[in-house]
């Protein structure tokens, strides 16, 4: 009954009984390591993505466009009557004629930088910031058409919502990856973990004739599978975190994946992330282990 005992009870050495070569081994630390690459990019993508909203949202929250429409005889006065009716609208803390460059620069990406722009009918448009405490926009909707009636205002709503809605969505979806990630993840420890203790068939018959109790063969194996998880997730994260500094940063609009990049406090998802593996990892193996030794007794 003593070797009973000193089997049963976990040591500095019960993790030494489970062989270090195999499969299970590399597939352990590759699979940690893929699986945190993905996560910290599906992290990268919904902070981003909520980042991003944000932005728009408050961007486009406190601006709006007058577009004034007429024709060219009236269009000098009916800009003229805007600009007086905004000046004396409560709740607009600053608004701006846009010049005919600033018009021909929006133009450009869908006519060239060679617009004609003199030759057309353009209608002149006045750039609104609104203040902390708002404009009433029935009301100034109201005096436009009463004073200056083709003038159009447009608050940017039915841009605002379709923009947001997208960037939320994008923020659902990289959780929702993360999530079925873990999933993957829990499913591969608990392959893998009934791999590694079908293949070591044969030490577990050994280490159960000289009285090692199945909480103990289970814990080796475990603690064993828990630290490739770590290092393997560890490895994952850093290389995620180096390719996400080679991505074009905000500065660069003409690229691709621009602002994919964790920020501030986010970083600690770093850390976060190898931690969970190897908690998610002791847990999944040893409630798998348990099971499967229960079948091989």
């Amino acid at each position: 009954m003593a070797g009973v005992e000193d089997y049963s009870l976990p040591n500095r050495y019960a993790v030494q009984i489970v062989p270090t070569n195999g499969f299970t081994s590399l597939l352990t630390f590759f699979t940690s390591a893929s699986m945190a690459f993905l996560i910290v990019f599906s992290i990268a993508m919904s902070t981003a993505a909520d980042r991003l909203a944000q932005s728009w949202s408050a961007s486009l929250a406190n601006s709006a466009t007058l577009r004034v429409s007429a024709p060219l005889v009236d269009i000098e006065s009916q800009t003229e009557a805007a600009l007086n009716v905004l000046s004396s609208t409560k709740g607009i803390a600053s608004f701006r004629l846009l010049k005919v460059e600033e018009q021909q620069a929006l133009l450009e990406p869908w006519f060239g930088p060679d617009v004609p722009i003199d030759n057309l009918p353009m209608p002149r448009l006045i750039v609104i910031e609104e203040n902390e405490d708002g404009y009433g926009r029935v009301g100034l909707r109201l005096r436009l058409a009463a004073e200056v009636p083709s003038a159009v205002l447009d608050d940017h709503t039915r841009w605002r919502e379709p923009l947001v809605k997208a960037a939320y969505r994008i923020w659902f979806l990289g959780w929702l990856s993360t999530c079925l990630v873990l999933c993957i993840v829990v499913s591969m420890i608990i392959l893998v973990t009934r791999a590694g203790l079908l293949s070591n068939r044969k030490v577990i018959e050994v280490l159960r004739l000289v009285g090692a109790t199945d909480q103990y063969i289970a814990g080796a194996f475990v603690r064993k599978f828990a630290f490739r998880a770590f290092f393997g997730s560890t490895l994952g994260a850093v290389v995620a975190s180096l390719t996400l500094f080679l991505l074009p940063s905000k500065v660069d609009q003409n690229a691709i994946l621009t602002g994919l990049r964790l920020e501030g406090l986010e970083w600690s998802w770093l850390i976060i992330i190898p931690v969970f593996f190897f908690i998610l990892t002791f847990f999944a193996a040893r409630i798998s282990s348990l099971n499967i030794l229960k079948s091989l007794s």
